[in-house]
């Protein structure tokens, strides 16, 4: 679990970044409304997508074979609430819509880019070195006859 909070913080950071950038200039442009709007935006995409992807880590881990399902469920279901959202804070005057709207499809972008990076990086094995020894057949402990 650590190591996912870890990758998380990965992600997370670069995308806090260019929230704080939306926010500097979200404040410069609509003043203290377009602030409060971009940071709305960016905490709105930073929850979502780390708990979309916490969510895919432990069914990944748990059940595998449910994974690809679980992927698109989760994605579903970030859409219809983000939908849910924007409907309920469609008429609202505490933040300026506009950059609110900008500051979340910057924060997305980023996070998307930040984990495709991370994924490229990671050294992800594709052969698990402890399988032969598990699967080999009638206690032979992964030896084979020579």
């Amino acid at each position: 679990m650590q190591s996912d909070m870890r990758e998380l913080l990965r992600i997370a950071t670069p995308t806090a970044a260019v929230g704080a950038i939306a926010t500097l200039v979200g404040g410069l442009v609509a003043g203290g409304k377009g602030a409060i709007g971009a940071v709305v935006g960016c905490l709105v995409v930073i929850l979502f997508m780390a708990l979309g992807q916490l969510a895919l880590q432990w069914v990944a881990k748990s059940m595998p074979h449910l994974f690809q399902g679980m992927g698109l469920l989760v994605y579903s279901v970030q859409l219809v609430i983000l939908l849910g959202l924007i409907m309920a804070i469609r008429n609202t005057t505490l933040f300026d819509l506009q950059v609110f709207a900008l500051a979340l499809v910057a924060s997305v972008i980023t996070w998307i880019i930040a984990q495709t990076v991370l994924h490229a990086r990671s050294k992800t094995l594709y052969v698990d070195p402890e399988a032969e020894s598990r699967n080999a057949p009638g206690g032979t402990e992964g030896k084979h006859d020579q």
